[in-house]
């Protein structure tokens, strides 16, 4: 029986007078993927962050990894989480090449005042060669393309050796093929690595459908939780996203199966 990883009870989370989360309650087992699906302003994001130790909660309990987060051990589990955001705006101008953003990843670990030895430097190149980067490990970060600089950021956060794997809308912005590969990369990834994945996306064209498990969001509630085959569904995506079932039916023709 796999162990719980991840256990979320009662999150409340506010920012000011709006409400990111409103009682929410998940667990996740070990090695499970896991998309969390749902309109912009849903709680989503606001989920990972919790996660990830750092978000404030107004009241509920989370526990990472078997260990009840606090403020005093949140940059500890931090180490053991890895996150991987949307595309950023790099500019081209930055002095860093890709090998030494992915070593950005390591840091975490060595802490600042440390130096990189060969052992890290070997992990770095590891995760390049498995995100399919090794040929540009020189090339400035500021010059790649898009699907490129998501390459590095998911190998970034793979030098940092994470127990859990946290994504963040990572193909939006990026054309239909750098979508596919990117979620080809990431199960690939999870597969491989035998990490517990949690996927977040808004996009009806990039549904994880080879996650394990759903998890339906709206209004920061969790609406609802279970297989993607029973889940995804048209009407119930029509009911998520408040858009007709004939606009839904068009996106799901689109939809990219990984």
């Amino acid at each position: 029986m796999r162990a719980t990883v991840l256990n979320i009870e009662d999150a409340v989370v506010s920012y000011r007078e709006d409400i990111a989360l409103r009682g929410v309650s998940l667990k996740v087992k070990s090695e499970e993927f896991v998309g969390i699906i749902g309109p912009n302003g849903a709680g989503k994001t606001t989920l990972l962050t919790i996660v990830n130790g750092l978000g404030k909660l107004l009241s509920g309990r989370v526990w990472v990894l078997g260990d009840y987060l606090t403020l005093s051990n949140s940059h500890s589990l931090r180490k053991k989480v890895g996150y991987v955001p949307q595309v950023e705006n790099i500019d081209p101008r930055m002095p860093m090449n890709v090998r030494e953003v992915v070593m950005i990843g390591r840091y975490g670990l060595l802490g600042l005042l440390r130096k990189p030895g060969k052992h890290d430097w070997e992990i770095v190149d590891e995760m390049l060669e498995l995100v399919g980067m090794t040929h540009l490990a020189q090339r400035p970060i500021g010059h790649l393309s898009g699907g490129e600089q998501q390459r590095v950021a998911i190998a970034r956060c793979l030098a940092q050796e994470p127990e859990l794997f946290l994504l963040d809308e990572p193909t939006a912005s990026l054309d239909w093929k750098a979508q596919t590969e990117i979620l080809e990369l990431v199960k690939r990834i999870h597969d491989s690595r035998r990490l517990t994945t949690l996927f977040v996306t808004h996009d009806l064209s990039c549904l994880p459908v080879a996650c394990d498990r759903v998890v339906l969001m709206k209004e920061g509630l969790i609406w609802s939780e279970g297989s993607p085959n029973e889940l995804l569904t048209d009407g119930n995506l029509s009911r998520l996203y408040d858009m007709p079932i004939s606009v839904v039916e068009k996106r799901r023709r689109e939809t990219i199966l990984v």
